[in-house]
C-alpha cells in the first residue's frame, strides 16, 4: 500500500516491433520469452503485457528500462494494484540502474480472478485475534494463502525468464518476498524489504485506528464512495504532512475504472490470516537484505520491521523517521538510494 501514483501519457514511447509469436520494445526484450509487449496506457516508463503463469493464472505486468540492466521485480500489497507503485519511485529505480517490472498480484487489478464456490464465511476479527495470540488459522477453508502468491510470483521470474533477480517487497509483498526467497534462492539474488512482518504471534498490533482500516468498508460500490473511502484510508495509514489528496483522488479512480474487485481484497486479507507466522521461511532467506521502515507506521508499526530483520540471518533495518505506511515523494531519493547501494552492491 503506497500514496498514489501520477498518472503520464505514453505517447513518446518507442513503437514496439512485431514478430509472429511476439512484440517487443526493442530485440533485447526476446531474452524475456515470447510476450505480447504494448506500451503502458499507466506510466511512461513502462511496457505492458499479460503473461500466463500456468494453472490457469495470468498476471498482468509491467516493464521498463534498459532490458540489460538487472531485473529488479516490485511486489505490491494487499489489496493494491500496482498502479500504488509510485511513478516518480520506479523511473528514480529506473535511472539507478535496474530493469523494473511491477504486476498485479492474483485477484487485483487485471490479473486472473480466483472464485471458488462454497467457501464458509470467516470472521476476520477473529482470525486476526488467533494469530495475535499464537492460535493458528490453518484449518480455515480460504481460497489461497501466502505460498500460493509466492507461488506466483516464482513462476512469472520463470516466464519472464529473469534468472537471479532482485526484489523488492511492500508490506505484504514484503511477506511473499521472503517466501520466495526462502523456497527458491536459485531466482533471487538480493532484496529489498519495505513495512512489512513476519506475521508471528505476538508482536506489537496495528494502532486502533490504523486497524480500522482493515475492516472498515466503503458505505458503497460506487465509484463516489470508493474514491471517499480511499482518500481516508491514504489519511489514517499514510505518512503525516504528505498525503497528496488529489493523488490519492486520480489512483483511486483509476483503480476502480481499471478493476473494481473487492473480493480480491477480502481473499488477501485471508491468506495472510490463514497463513499466520512466516518465521520459518524468513529465517531461511540467504538472499542479503535489507529492511526499510516508518517510525510514524501505525498500520505496522517499525518493532515489526525490526524483527523482520533479526529473522533473517545478517538483514540490516533502516527506521526511516517521520515515514508511515507509504511511499511519499519526500522520501523517495533517500530510499531509491539505501535500495540501489545494497542491491547493486555498492
Amino acid at each position: 500500500m503506497t500514496e498514489s501514483n501520477d498518472i503520464n501519457s505514453s505517447a513518446d514511447l518507442p513503437e514496439t516491433s512485431v514478430g509472429s509469436l511476439g512484440s517487443y520494445p526493442t530485440p533485447e526484450w526476446q531474452q524475456f520469452g515470447e510476450h505480447q509487449w504494448s506500451a503502458s496506457d499507466l506510466s511512461e516508463h513502462l511496457y505492458q503485457a499479460m503473461i500466463d503463469i500456468g494453472d490457469g493464472i495470468e498476471l498482468c505486468v509491467e516493464a521498463g528500462g534498459n532490458p540489460n540492466n538487472p531485473p529488479l521485480l516490485m511486489i505490491m500489497g494487499l489489496g493494491s494494484q500496482m498502479i500504488f507503485w509510485p511513478n516518480h519511485f520506479i523511473k528514480r529505480l529506473i535511472d539507478a540502474g535496474f530493469f523494473v517490472i511491477r504486476f498485479d498480484n492474483r485477484d487485483i487489478g487485471l490479473s486472473s480472478k480466483v472464485q471458488i464456490d462454497g467457501l464458509p464465511r470467516i470472521s476476520q476479527i477473529k482470525m486476526m485475534m488467533r494469530m495475535q495470540t499464537g492460535l493458528s488459522n490453518k484449518s480455515t477453508q480460504v481460497a489461497y494463502n501466502l505460498t500460493d502468491m509466492a507461488e506466483d510470483t516464482s513462476r512469472l521470474i520463470k516466464a519472464l525468464q529473469l534468472g537471479k533477480t532482485h526484489l523488492l517487497g511492500a508490506s505484504m509483498g514484503g511477506m511473499i518476498a521472503q517466501i520466495v526467497a526462502a523456497r527458491y534462492p536459485s531466482l533471487v539474488q538480493r532484496m529489498a524489504l519495505m513495512f512489512t512482518t513476519t506475521n508471528r504471534a505476538f508482536l506489537k498490533p496495528p494502532k486502533p485506528k490504523q486497524l480500522y482500516t482493515l475492516i472498515n468498508r466503503p458505505e458503497s460500490h460506487s465509484e463516489r464512495d470508493i474514491v471517499r473511502h480511499s482518500v481516508w484510508f491514504m489519511k489514517t495509514v499514510g505518512t503525516p504532512g504528505h498525503v497528496n489528496v488529489k493523488m490519492v483522488r486520480d489512483i483511486a479512480k483509476l483503480r476502480y475504472q481499471r478493476n473494481f474487485h473487492p473480493l480480491g481484497t477480502v481473499q488477501q486479507l485471508n491468506a495472510i490470516l490463514a497463513s499466520g507466522s512466516i518465521s520459518r521461511f524468513s529465517k531461511q532467506v540467504k538472499a542479503p537484505t535489507i529492511v526499510l521502515h516508518g517510525s510514524a507506521d501505525g498500520l505496522l508499526p517499525s518493532s515489526q520491521g525490526r524483527v523482520v530483520a533479526k529473522t533473517i540471518p545478517n538483514a540490516k533495518f533502516h527506521l526511516i523517521e517521520g515515514m508511515a505506511h507509504d511511499i511519499p515523494e519526500y522520501y523517495q531519493p533517500y530510499m531509491v538510494d539505501l535500495i540501489s547501494n545494497h542491491l547493486l552492491d555498492k
